[in-house]
Parts: C-alpha cells; sequence; structure tokens
C-alpha cells in the first residue's frame, strides 16, 4: 500500500464519521441498556406492561434514541463510502449498501415498538393486551437482531477496507472483522438456536470494544502523512 496524505477534507469526513459513531454506540445502547431493556421481560407479560405504562417517558426515549441512531447510522453509512471509496470502489459501496439495509430494517422495526405502545396505552386495551404486546416487543428484539445480519456483513468488509487502506492501524480492521463475525453468530444463534443465545450473549462485549476503540480513532484523527500501516 502506497503512503497516503490525508487531505483536510478527508479528515474533516473521518471526524464527522466519529461524531456519528460516537451518537450511534451512546443511544444505541442507551436504548437498550439504558432505557427499554429494564422495563421487559420477556417472561412476564403483564409485569412488562405494568413496568411500561409506569415509565411511559423513558419508553417512548428507547425509541427516539433508536430513531436517532438509525438516521446517524444512514450518514455513516454515506460518509464511509466517500472515505474508503478511493481503496476498493465496490467493496466501499457493498458495505453502504449492507449498513444501509441495516439501516430501513431497524427504523421499520421501531412500528413493532409503537404496537406494543398502542396496545397498552389504548383505553379500549383488553385483557390479553399484555401478552400481545410482549409478542410485539419480542418481534422488534428479533428484527434488530435480523438487521444485525446485515450489519455483520457490513463490519466483515468494513475490516477489510481499514485492513487495505492504509488510514489507519490494521488492528482496527481486524476488530471490527471479529466485531462482525460476532454479530452474525449472535444473529444465526437468536433465529436458530434459541436455547444457546444466551451463553454466546457475553461475546457482544467484543463488539462494543472494537467499535468504541475505532470510534476513538476516527474522533482523533490528525492531518498528517500516514505509512502504510496507519497509525
Amino acid at each position: 500500500m502506497t503512503d497516503h496524505t490525508v487531505n483536510p477534507d478527508l479528515v474533516h469526513k473521518i471526524r464527522i464519521a466519529g461524531v456519528l459513531y460516537l451518537v450511534i454506540i451512546i443511544t444505541g445502547l442507551g436504548a437498550e441498556l439504558g432505557l427499554r431493556g429494564p422495563l421487559i421481560d420477556f417472561g412476564d407479560p403483564d409485569g412488562t406492561a405494568a413496568a411500561i405504562l409506569a415509565a411511559p417517558g423513558q419508553f417512548r426515549l428507547a425509541l427516539a434514541a433508536d430513531l436517532v441512531m438509525a438516521l446517524c447510522d444512514a450518514g455513516l453509512a454515506i460518509l464511509f463510502y466517500l472515505i474508503f471509496r478511493t481503496t476498493a470502489p465496490n467493496m466501499a459501496l457493498a458495505a453502504m449498501i449492507f449498513r444501509l439495509i441495516q439501516t430501513v430494517l431497524i427504523a421499520a422495526n421501531l412500528l413493532a415498538m409503537q404496537a406494543a405502545w398502542l396496545l397498552l396505552s389504548s383505553t379500549d386495551s383488553q385483557t390479553d393486551a399484555p401478552a400481545l404486546a410482549l409478542v410485539f416487543l419480542d418481534l422488534h428484539a428479533h428484527g434488530y437482531d435480523l438487521g444485525l445480519v446485515f450489519f455483520g456483513v457490513n463490519s466483515l468488509l468494513m475490516g477489510a477496507l481499514v485492513w487495505r487502506s492504509g488510514l489507519f492501524a490494521k488492528v482496527f480492521g481486524a476488530g471490527l472483522g471479529i466485531a462482525g463475525s460476532v454479530y452474525l453468530i449472535g444473529s444465526v444463534l437468536r433465529f436458530f438456536a434459541p436455547e444457546v443465545s444466551a451463553m454466546f450473549a457475553p461475546a457482544y462485549g467484543l463488539t462494543i470494544l472494537a467499535e468504541t476503540a475505532f470510534c476513538l480513532r476516527l474522533l482523533l484523527q490528525r492531518s498528517s502523512r500516514l505509512p502504510a500501516s496507519g497509525v
């Protein structure tokens, strides 16, 4: 790989990508772990309904956070294409497409959350509303994992792009590749071997580590001439 001159325009794109990535990480983890997760118990429909109705703002904030994440994801997909298209244009285009597919699935999947809310908050709710709402919440969880299938492919492609570009240290590319593998395996288990899915959950810590590290690297981009191995 030849040396790369990081011009001001590229530096600007990389730093904006870092900001969007940071927002995605904060809103994504915040929505799942901090807002939505504590309210939902898939083994207790009535308890879940009571928790959501007792904290409607928290539940709707989770929906809003996911929407912000999806918007930032769309922008990040385009930025990454602009950053890496000189490295491997076809691969960069494929990565953008897979990330945008994931974004569309996650955004559309929010309708399942909204359906659960409408069932629970309706003044005409029937006695089976909590059970039906939990079905929609479970559908949302599975829809999220379906989106992660496409994001997993995106991460594998991004790992290869980062590895080949010379703009960044190859360790970041390896990290994204590992993250992509985790996403793909986790989603396959969720759909086809749910009984072992929970045991695999700790592996998602690797995805958080890899993506956060790459996000920080983007934010700390300097304007300089980079060697082939990057920094």
